[in-house]
């Protein structure tokens, strides 16, 4: 067989496991305000971060087909836990608070931050972050400290962009190849990025292909 038609071949049968896994029964389990709250891990697990308003419930959402499952809001702060979703009894998707949100009162980021440190470090089932970036700004300071943070934590994350409907595509390009050129200088980061958009449906097939081999792992 043709070197490329098998590397075709296997995108193909990949996106189609992705598929068909987020073609499950989605339901929510739990919010967790607080480390105790948190349910007890049995299935493998990816948890999606960014920035406050980077849409992180908006790529759940598309992830799973349903519009409503996770609470989007265009006021930044409105998630204030930890959302857990079980995905048809194969994955559970895990909803962060959002960082960087700077009118928040002071107590309620530090307790934030707290409860999602916690959780990242203790988190024996977790598999991936999927670190989301704004493809309109690009990395920020409060990323990158996230980044240095997983990197120590040894929490495996990949880059995804968000919102890439709102950039022309020569922007999207600089953006992806200045995300790229940054990866190498962090231990844990996945060196694909993934650009996406909830709106059109870009890269949605890509993300699902990507955490669907998570769960093949699972042991």
């Amino acid at each position: 067989m043709d070197p490329a038609s098998h590397t075709d071949e296997e995108t193909a049968l990949a996106l189609e496991r992705g598929r068909k896994l987020f073609a499950r029964e989605c339901s929510f389990v739990r919010g967790a305000a607080r480390s105790d709250q948190v349910p007890a891990a049995t299935l493998p697990e990816v948890a999606f971060a960014g920035r406050s308003n980077v849409g992180k419930s908006s790529l759940v959402n598309a992830l799973t087909g349903r519009k409503t499952l996770a609470r989007t809001s265009n006021t930044p702060g409105r998630t204030q836990q930890i959302n857990f979703f079980d995905l048809g009894g194969a994955l559970t998707l895990a909803d962060l608070p959002g960082y960087g949100f700077a009118q928040a009162p002071k107590a309620l980021v530090e307790g934030w931050t707290r409860l999602v440190m916690a959780y990242l470090r203790g988190r024996t089932p977790l598999r991936r972050v999927c670190l989301l970036i704004d493809a309109r700004h690009g990395l920020k300071k409060a990323d990158q400290d996230v980044m240095t943070m997983l990197d120590k934590a040894a929490v495996s994350y990949q880059i995804v962009l968000t919102k890439s409907d709102k950039v022309g595509p020569e922007s999207l390009a600089r953006v992806t190849a200045a995300v790229a050129q940054a990866i190498p200088s962090h231990t844990a980061a996945h060196p694909d990025v993934l650009a996406t958009s909830s709106a059109t449906g870009q890269g949605i097939p890509e993300v699902r292909a990507a955490l669907a081999a998570l769960t093949e792992r699972w042991t």
